[in-house]
């Protein structure tokens, strides 16, 4: 078992709204989990996140965690 600390962002923070803004939060996963088991355990949908940094390095939905990594889930962004 490992544990990853998950910071989600902007409109995906609905889906987890007992996180206050910028807070971590634990989450315990299998060995060899992939960032896209991570998305799925946190129920956030797939087609909803755009961006995911590992350790501050955009990483893919196929990529392995490790424990102790930090995790930034992020929705597609708008401005203007």
């Amino acid at each position: 078992m490992i544990t990853v600390h998950a910071k989600i962002f902007a409109t995906l923070r609905r889906y987890h709204t007992h996180l206050g803004i910028g807070e971590a939060m634990p989450v315990d996963l299998p060995e060899g989990a992939t960032v896209g088991q991570l998305i799925e355990q946190l129920r956030l949908p797939a087609d909803e996140v755009k961006v995911v940094f590992v350790n501050s390095i955009v990483r893919e939905e196929n990529h392995p965690l490790a424990d102790g990594d930090r995790v930034g889930i992020f929705p597609p962004v708008g401005g203007g």
